[in-house]
């Protein structure tokens, strides 16, 4: 794996912490009533996905075009963050949005 590889693969690494860290604090928000930083976190978490996804694009660019990339236990790694991430963002918006019900219906 050359360096540029490397590079893209700790992008995905990198991505992937983002958007759980962000993720994760939109549902600690949401636990004590802050809705708006909860969805200000599920929008950051939601950029870092983008990030995410155009470093994997560059990847899947760079194969299309003839550059076949060794698979790795690195890259390996780099693509189950970003996997873990997604569902993490998606299981955290739905936290959100019950925190969000109880909130209305006790009021």
């Amino acid at each position: 794996m050359d360096e540029k590889q490397q590079l893209m693969v700790m992008q995905l690494i990198m991505a992937g912490g983002n958007v759980k860290g962000s993720a994760f604090e939109a549902i600690k928000a949401a636990k004590v009533g802050d809705f708006k930083t909860s969805d200000t976190k599920l929008k950051e978490a939601d950029k870092f996905l983008a990030d995410a996804h155009n470093a994997q694009t560059g990847m899947l660019t760079d194969e299309a075009q003839g550059h076949h990339q060794p698979v790795s236990l690195l890259m390996v790694h780099g693509q189950d963050h970003v996997m873990n991430a997604i569902t993490f963002r998606d299981l955290a918006g739905e936290v959100v949005d019950l925190y969000r019900k109880i909130s209305q219906e006790s009021n």
